[in-house]
């Protein structure tokens, strides 16, 4: 049954940017974008590089490795060497702090 788990505080992540989050053995990603918040499996489907390493421009995260792009709203893989979509989970800010649905 899934749960919404407290991943960190808002003001940990700078708004444009990415985060690891580490929980149940599993790493996720989460992102702050224009004041919203959204989460995802942390590592590319590629080749299994940290996405928190890469770069997040508007609604987009570019892997470090290989620079194979997903768009952070639903795991689209937006171009190569990336052709499979990225899991996603809800995002939400409570209290000054992102909770993701897992």
């Amino acid at each position: 049954m899934p749960q919404w788990i407290d991943a960190a505080a808002l003001d940990d992540i700078q708004d444009e940017d990415v985060m690891r989050f580490d929980h149940a053995g599993r790493t996720f990603a989460i992102y702050r974008v224009n004041d919203e918040v959204y989460a995802s499996d942390g590592l590319c489907t590629h080749e299994q590089a940290h996405l928190s390493d890469g770069f997040v421009m508007d609604h987009v995260i570019e892997c470090p490795k290989h620079n194979g792009r997903f768009d952070i709203r639903d795991g689209r893989a937006l171009c190569a060497p990336v052709c499979e979509k990225l899991g996603t989970y809800p995002a939400r800010v409570e209290g000054g702090r992102i909770l993701i649905e897992l």
